[in-house]
């Protein structure tokens, strides 16, 4: 029923009918901000969003497995898209709105926009408790939903249906916005989704969101300009923001214009090409010689879109200079004032460029310029070192990397969180373009990969997506298979099985702990034995080929490194997702260099391992810094 002004709507079909039009637009570009809806239905959604979206079929709709998996995927969407397009994602009330908590959490740490619609117990409470509600002896205006809100960068509960009309426009806002983006979560009653109300029907006209390239004040560029031409070891940090500002080409020209080098942080790798003679590659915990010899002895920062996260700062030893200062451009003034930096809070894009006009005719000490592409050429080296090595029986890590990296179209996009696998890519994959490294290590959440390499996929169809996983991460989360089997998505999922958790296990070692509780085997008298056991042990016997064969995948197993090589090869021309599985070695790992991450070692212990880790720990913590000057 419409009337010249107003359209009656239940609350669920304003909702969507307001999700298809909306729009962004930055440099002239306009898209839909969403993609459609992942989900799975459940009594509190069905008749409410579900019939929503039955009668909204230019909405799309996209059946998951797992709620979870299904926030992940937006996530890894709105990655791929630099946070100009994402996914709505619907779960009912109860277990499948919690589902969707650790994604909510993924998401707003890593900045990226993600709409959350749990459903949610109802407004009207003459029939509570209903099927899956938290009850409160304190309050009825509590529900499982309340806990998005720590996660969450809006959160929102609609209690009306005339709510919709303050609470959309909110959650826009906070969605494209590059400094607030995260997750919002609007919370749906069930009852309330069915109940109808007469809405202006230009609430649902198409409306563009501007996306802004903000400017810095021209005074604290210039106090920047200045900074670094005062500088004698400038160094350039490169986060996630570089790409998401699609600032690449003007970090480029800004670095061979001075001869700053750059370092590149989880998120920022693929910033510039890894054959750029600045470019030192990794730098932090998981960084390379390059970047962390360079990174000790600067005296100035250019963090550019970065966080500065523990792994960043080497837990705050990466900088050891005394007189070393911070320049932090960033969208996100909370960022820009880390480090007791000067904050330069502007869109990294034309930040960059403004900056480098006013650096006109500087550039670094050829001696220092020199000493960087040195550094670079050498860490060159020593990845090809790593990827030449040839483990027997089970091959290392490092050269499973090297073959992905050597057969992977230079088009491609890799996907990973989690695991001993993060670190190792970091240091030795060689990024060729700014999408070519997608890596979610901004919460590192098991369970990701998979997911995170549908949404990927979904975002770039014209590109292969390779998806590395470890055994512990597919135990966690590999449900996803089936949707991409169901959608017809390829991937190629490489599952490298190392019978446990490799990464915590190398970090427990390292603690004195010997390992303990990382493998994947059984109990001896009750106990889970540490690494001393050796091979005296009872392995569980997983057979993730046949687990994966099950889902729909095709699926080839490899015992070898030449096994693997034609395995990828016969994956990139197969036309479905493909499963590649392989055993890799536990113990080989790839070194650390020259950095160091603070976890904490019991100050007394029985064991003599933990009281030597302890010593050790001391000594490097003293190393921590406070950046107050």
């Amino acid at each position: 029923m419409t009337t010249s002004s107003t359209v009656r709507l239940t609350m669920a079909q304003a909702l969507i009918q307001f999700l298809k039009h909306q729009y962004v637009e930055r440099d002239g570009v306009e898209t839909p901000f969403f993609a459609g809806c992942f989900g799975i239905f459940g009594h509190g959604c069905v008749a409410g969003v579900g019939e929503a979206l039955l009668t909204n079929p230019d909405f799309p709709y996209y059946q998951v497995r797992n709620e979870q998996g299904a926030v992940h995927a937006a996530t890894a969407y709105a990655k791929v898209k630099n946070r100009l397009q994402t996914f709505a994602c619907l779960s009912s009330i109860g277990p499948g709105a919690t589902n969707m908590i650790t994604g909510a959490a993924t998401a707003t740490i890593n900045r990226l926009p993600v709409l959350l619609l749990p459903g949610d117990i109802f407004a009207r409470r003459n029939v509570a408790p209903v099927l899956q509600q938290l009850e409160s002896e304190h309050t009825q205006d509590i529900s499982v939903n309340d806990c998005f809100k720590p996660v969450s960068r809006y959160w929102d509960r609609i209690n009306r249906a005339d709510q919709l009309l303050t609470a959309l426009p909110e959650a826009m806002r906070v969605l494209t916005s590059p400094a607030e983006t995260g997750a919002v979560t609007l919370s749906l009653p069930q009852d309330v989704q069915a109940e109808a109300y007469d809405y202006p029907v230009g609430f649902f006209r198409k409306r563009v969101w501007r996306i802004p390239r903000n400017r810095a004040d021209r005074n604290i560029l210039r106090r920047a300009a200045e900074m670094i031409r005062a500088s004698k070891r400038p160094m350039i940090v490169a986060g996630g923001g570089v790409i998401y500002s699609e600032a690449t080409e003007a970090l480029r020209t800004f670095v061979d214009a001075t001869g700053i080098p750059v370092g590149e942080t989880m998120a920022g790798k693929g910033s510039l090409r890894w054959d750029h003679p600045l470019n030192l590659g990794a730098i932090g915990v998981t960084g390379t010689l390059a970047a962390n010899r360079i990174a000790r002895d600067a005296d100035l920062v250019i963090g550019v879109g970065t966080r500065y996260s523990d792994f960043t700062t080497a837990s705050k030893t990466a900088w050891q200079n005394p007189d070393v200062r911070f320049i932090n451009i960033n969208v996100a003034e909370f960022d820009a004032g880390k480090h007791y930096g000067l904050p330069v809070v502007g869109d990294a894009k034309v930040t960059l460029e403004e900056l480098h006009e006013l650096l006109e005719g500087y550039a670094v000490d050829p001696a220092y310029r020199a000493e960087a592409q040195r550094l670079h050429d050498e860490w060159d080296a020593e990845v090809q070192r790593i990827y030449d090595i040839r483990l027997s029986p089970l091959p290392s890590q490092g050269e499973l990397i090297g073959v992905i990296n050597e057969l992977a179209d230079p088009d491609a996009i890799l996907v990973n969180a989690a695991g001993s696998m993060p670190g190792d890519l970091h240091k030795l994959w060689r990024a060729t373009h700014p999408k070519n490294f997608h890596m979610e290590y901004g919460y590192s959440c098991m369970g990701y990969e998979i997911a995170g390499g549908l949404g990927a996929k979904m975002a770039a169809p014209e590109r292969e997506v390779y998806v590395i996983v470890g055994d512990g991460s597919y135990l966690m989360l590999s449900s996803e298979l089936v949707t991409a089997v169901q959608l017809g998505v390829k991937l190629i999922v490489l599952l490298w099985d190392n019978s446990g958790f490799k990464s915590i296990g190398s970090l427990s070692r390292s603690l004195g702990l010997d390992g303990f509780g990382t493998r994947f085997i059984r109990p001896k008298d009750g106990v889970l034995v540490g690494d001393s056991a050796g091979d005296a042990v009872e392995t569980l016997q997983i057979d993730y080929a046949m687990n994966a064969r099950s889902l729909g995948c095709n699926v080839i197993e490899c015992r070898t490194r030449d096994e693997y090589v034609e395995a990828i090869r016969a994956a990139q021309a197969a036309d479905r997702t493909t499963v590649v599985v392989i055993k890799n070695d536990r113990l080989h790992s790839v070194p650390g260099y020259e950095s160091w991450w603070d976890v904490p070692v019991p100050e007394v212990s029985e064991r003599d391992s933990v009281r030597a880790a302890r010593e050790e720990y001391e000594e490097k913590r003293a190393k921590e810094r406070y950046f107050c000057e």
